[in-house]
């Protein structure tokens, strides 16, 4: 018996995976140029980086853990198959297609100009404010053991236990050590008396009207990276021509950044401390005290790409790896919002 079914059939129509496709698919469309450049015109076929993406899309929406666990669900979720247009009999791809082509990825900035993309859609349907921002940093912890942080001029067959031996007591820093199973990450801590992790430096830059995403950073875990990445996105996202006003936490209140800020036409609304770098004149506004009321739902973010885009550690290893991952999820969490702030397509 033959049974005719295509995978938007299956679908509701008012899931909301409905309105989030349309606008992933436009912003796919325009990067079409840049996806026939990264493939030879023979050889064998394989996957398009359009499905990549949309896929490693769908392993941030539904917190898949692995992308082998997402490619053995692509053989029966009828859902995963329609947002990455794929029929009902056509055979799922392998897990090696994300390790084999992600370095196409990497050398044409396919994820970051995604994010873009998405975000030129935003700022077209009006959604996004050009005047107030606010800009955060997180740390995330890379995968890798602290037994595997050693000296940078030590190899493994000079210690006992395969070059694995107790380090307590022995003290440690990014500069003489390094850890041999991801070499980029750093040890850094949150705070005074918090733990010491190896991580890296998640940063994101938010519009304080319906708190989107306007740019993400992924940098080496530092004691200046929060400040030196939320210097570049403001120059590299932020519109110029009037002036603009940026909330931060305290960690952004130094007399450099504030200078820097102001020097680029922006407002600085960090929260002060007892010895700030602003003065009355800015923090007797309204306005600052709306910036540090709003800033706080960039944790929202973050909280988001921790919990459920499962970035809380790192997959891979390399900040350039991690951060197409960053890129990724942060599109991912701005396509959840525009999808509930458009309508569903008919």
């Amino acid at each position: 018996m033959l049974c005719l079914v295509s995978p938007n059939q299956v679908v509701p129509k008012d899931h909301p995976l409905r309105q989030i496709k349309p606008i992933a698919d436009a912003a796919l469309r325009e990067l079409s140029e840049d996806f026939d450049a990264m493939y030879s015109k023979c050889g064998r076929s394989s996957v398009p980086p359009e499905t990549l993406l949309k896929s490693m899309l769908l392993i941030a929406f539904y917190s898949v853990r692995s992308e082998r666990l997402f490619c053995d669900q692509l053989g029966y979720n009828y859902l995963f198959r329609w947002f990455v247009d794929m029929d009902m009999v056509k055979e799922p791809f392998d897990h090696s297609a994300f390790s084999h082509n992600r370095d196409r990825l990497l050398e044409h900035h396919a994820a970051q100009k995604f994010l873009y993309m998405v975000v030129l859609q935003a700022k077209e349907l009006g959604l996004m404010s050009s005047e107030h921002f606010s800009v955060d940093g997180t740390l995330i912890e890379a995968w890798a053991s602290m037994k595997s942080f050693q000296p940078k001029d030590q190899d493994d067959d000079d210690q006992d236990n395969n070059g694995w031996s107790d380090f307590r007591g022995q003290k440690r820093k990014n500069d003489t050590h390094e850890s041999k199973t991801d070499p980029e990450a750093k040890l850094m801590r949150k705070g005074k008396g918090r733990e010491a992790k190896l991580s890296y430096s998640g940063h994101v830059l938010m519009e304080n009207r319906n708190g989107l995403i306007v740019d993400a950073r992924l940098e080496y875990a530092t004691g200046r990276a929060e400040r030196e990445a939320a210097l570049e996105m403001v120059k590299e996202s932020i519109p110029g021509g009037g002036r603009v006003t940026l909330g931060a936490d305290k960690g952004y209140d130094t007399k450099d950044f504030v200078a820097d800020l102001r020097e680029n036409n922006v407002t600085p609304h960090v929260a002060s401390k007892q010895r700030s770098a602003i003065d009355h004149r800015t923090t007797r506004h309204r306005g600052y005290e709306i910036s540090q009321t709003v800033r706080r739902r960039v944790e929202q973010v973050f909280g988001w790409l921790k919990t459920v885009a499962g970035l809380r550690k790192t997959r891979y290893r390399g900040r350039e790896r991690n951060r197409l991952a960053f890129y990724m999820a942060a599109a991912a969490y701005n396509l959840i919002r525009l999808g509930k702030m458009t309508p569903i397509p008919a």
